[in-house]
């Protein structure tokens, strides 16, 4: 099994910054991409930015320019430095991760439990 362990959520202030973490563990795994998906009150789950192991970056154009994905593959973990947070970037923050896990190298999908983020304006 894998799993996904997210930090750094929290409340700030709009055109503050924050730091999100999360963490994959487990036995005989590797993984392909990683990312962050957000879900605000009464909407659809929506991707913020994704990297492959390669370092091949992906983000929303409502984040460009504001967000950067990191990953680092020693440690299985991706961050997401958010600066000029805006009162819309208000979600939970769910971390995600593909690869191949077990002896077999079976695809896998895994999500964090999700974080808090609160801008207030």
């Amino acid at each position: 099994q894998v799993q996904l362990v997210e930090s750094g959520g929290g409340l700030v202030q709009a055109g503050g910054s924050l730091k999100l973490s999360c963490a994959a563990s487990g036995r005989l795994f590797s993984i392909n991409t990683m990312g962050w998906y957000r879900q605000a009150p009464g909407k659809q789950r929506e991707l913020v930015a994704d990297i492959t192991r390669d370092g091949k970056t992906n983000y929303a154009d409502s984040v460009k320019g504001r967000f950067t994905i990191s990953r680092d593959n020693a440690k299985n973990s991706v961050y997401l430095q958010m600066t000029s947070l805006e009162a819309e970037d208000t979600a939970v923050y769910y971390c995600y991760s593909d690869g191949n896990v077990g002896y077999l190298a079976r695809t896998f999908q895994r999500w964090g439990q999700g974080t808090q983020v609160t801008v207030s304006s």
